[in-house]
């Protein structure tokens, strides 16, 4: 499991997604996240600006990656 750091408080699902390079645009992210392939701490997230916090795993076609605050 890959670590993404992030410096504010949160970053947004649709954002991380591009960060982390689990996606190549927002579109792509956008349409991922509505065709409920994203998970949230395991769970299927459909909601492109939900904040992600530092502990916070999110996954997609199999990579996983978690969120730490530095």
């Amino acid at each position: 499991m890959e670590k993404i750091e992030i410096t504010t408080e949160f970053i947004k699902l649709d954002s991380l997604l591009k960060f982390a390079a689990l996606v190549g645009t927002g579109g792509e992210a956008k349409t991922v996240i509505q065709d409920g392939l994203v998970l949230v701490n395991g769970g299927v997230c459909i909601q492109r600006g939900k904040k992600i916090f530092a502990g916070d795993k999110v996954s997609l076609g199999g990579e996983e990656v978690e969120v730490v605050c530095v």
